[in-house]
């Protein structure tokens, strides 16, 4: 991905790139802390925005192997940015089902979750079809078509509002609570079957 333009304006950063199948992208951020970063990566000679000053004075350009490396190191775990814009896809999709109302017919349940994959598309900048299949955990899709997903939702979502979320919003703990839910029902049905 290389950015085309990239403005900073205070606290706000003004990005407009090319992205994956040649997708433009407009993005504003709020952020001052990464408004500051970003002003001093553009301060730095050479086209690459994200770049650094290693400690031998040599401009190192930061690239997706840097990023990924990145997150190992810092998780302890074999995370990868795919992994993160996994999450937000799989929020971003249960969340629209979850405004949704049940559906009454096969062909409506359809259209809501076509919808919902278009919110979690658009949120990551990929087209439904790879969303869907790559970004969208098929245990949110599951737990909408049989129903699971509105109890589950509202409950936790309600109770994570009023208590502490360990740094996480509501609406990713009932994620984590609907996929928990299909990891153990799974696990039952193997140990059934065995």
């Amino acid at each position: 991905m290389r950015t085309r333009h990239v403005r900073v304006n205070g606290s706000t950063l003004h990005f407009h790139f090319q992205g994956k199948s040649r997708k433009e992208h407009v993005l504003d951020v709020r952020n001052p802390r990464l408004a500051r970063a970003v002003k001093r990566c553009q301060d730095l000679p050479g086209h690459e925005l994200f770049q650094y000053v290693d400690d031998d004075g040599q401009r190192r350009a930061i690239d997706s192997a840097d990023v990924n490396d990145y997150l190992r190191s810092i998780t302890g775990e074999n995370f990868t940015a795919k992994d993160f814009r996994t999450w937000h896809g799989t929020v971003r999709a249960a969340d629209a089902l979850a405004a949704a109302h049940e559906a009454e017919s096969e062909a409506e349940a359809k259209r809501q979750i076509t919808a919902a994959i278009q919110v979690a598309a658009d949120h990551l900048g990929n087209t439904p079809a790879i969303c869907r299949k790559s970004y969208v955990h098929p245990a949110i899709i599951e737990s909408y078509q049989d129903g699971s997903l509105f109890s589950t939702w509202h409950q936790i979502v309600a109770e994570a509002r009023s208590g502490a979320t360990l740094g996480l919003e509501p609406e990713e703990i009932a994620v984590l609570a609907i996929l928990q839910q299909r990891l153990e029902a799974d696990q039952s049905e193997n140990q059934a079957v065995a």
